[in-house]
């Protein structure tokens, strides 16, 4: 395929989409729109084993791909702005993803805002990590994935983790990811219009809903505050529409000054989190057979 019919079908995959998700508008309340987003999920694929766990008192599942090697483990952090996402929104992708990486994925149904704002998914998301290492996954075999809100507790997570004397884990991925709560960068205003999936108001309320009152310059709030120095290799992937696209620009910028071993990818033309799309959109299969590949080759995965 040329480069100019890669950009015309993922033109019109994207239009398909954009008509598809117009005619489901996002509601008002967090309530209604935690149904509405649970809705936009797909079933999981049929060959991908499925089996819930209580993770020291959290939700979580399981998910097993047909070709799995046993002794590496991948941890997935749903996006949602800590307030909306579940293992119904997600289990799609993350069931793709552990496809892709050829291992188990642990997916969380961390708690969210704002019955339970910070630290609340920050605690879950460390819980979850350590009760990995205490069933003999070694560190250098578990890598971690997030979306959105999801792709900055990836970071704020080992961040949290590091200092309670964890080691940390072989491989990062934050896609589309939420890395300021304080809501800053060029792109919230220059990129505004040109995300369907995402809308200031939205951010704004979440973010509120999650600080409590708390200061969002906190390192395990927004990791683009943190010290990264010494951090396991990163994958970042953005859409070139997104509205936080600042966010993983200034996160790639950041972790690469710092020496961590950071890949950045640009994605022409896509929305934010264009990953939950795949069955519509050929950028999201090619997205997840990169994070796949990634992890693949981060976490010591037999060739």
């Amino acid at each position: 395929m040329t480069t100019r019919q890669h950009a015309e079908r993922n033109a019109a995959e994207m239009k398909d989409l954009l008509a598809y998700l117009d005619a489901r508008p996002w509601p008002d309340g967090y309530e209604a729109a935690r149904v509405h987003y649970d809705s936009l999920g797909l079933p999981i694929a049929e060959d991908i084993g499925v089996e819930p766990v209580n993770v020291n008192g959290i939700r979580a599942q399981w998910l097993t791909p047909p070709v799995c090697e046993q002794d590496r483990a991948l941890l997935f952090l749903h996006g949602g702005g800590f307030v909306f996402g579940s293992l119904v929104s997600h289990g799609h992708m993350a069931a793709e993803m552990a496809r892709q990486a050829r291992c188990r994925v642990l997916q969380l149904d961390y708690r969210r805002a704002p019955e339970h704002p910070y630290p609340a998914a920050l605690d879950d998301a460390t819980t979850a990590y350590r009760w990995l290492l205490e069933r003999g996954f070694t560190p250098g075999h578990i890598s971690i994935a997030g979306d959105s809100a999801g792709g900055g507790l990836v970071v704020s997570m080992q961040v949290n983790a590091r200092a309670r004397g964890l080691p940390l884990a072989g491989a990062l991925v934050c896609i589309s990811s939420w890395f300021d709560l304080g809501i800053h960068g060029d792109s919230y205003t220059a990129r505004e219009k040109a995300d369907a999936l995402v809308q200031r108001k939205v951010v704004e309320e979440v973010a509120r809903h999650y600080l409590n009152g708390q200061d969002a310059r906190q390192p395990t709030i927004s990791p683009i505050h943190a010290d990264l120095t010494g951090f396991p290799p990163l994958l970042i992937q953005v859409g070139e529409r997104e509205m936080l696209f600042s966010d993983s620009q200034a996160m790639a910028k950041k972790a690469q000054d710092q020496g961590v071993d950071v890949t950045f990818e640009e994605w022409p033309d896509m929305v934010h989190v264009w990953h939950l799309h795949f069955h519509r959109l050929s950028s999201g299969r090619e997205a997840l057979q990169r994070i796949g590949q990634f992890v693949i080759d981060k976490t010591g995965a037999r060739k």
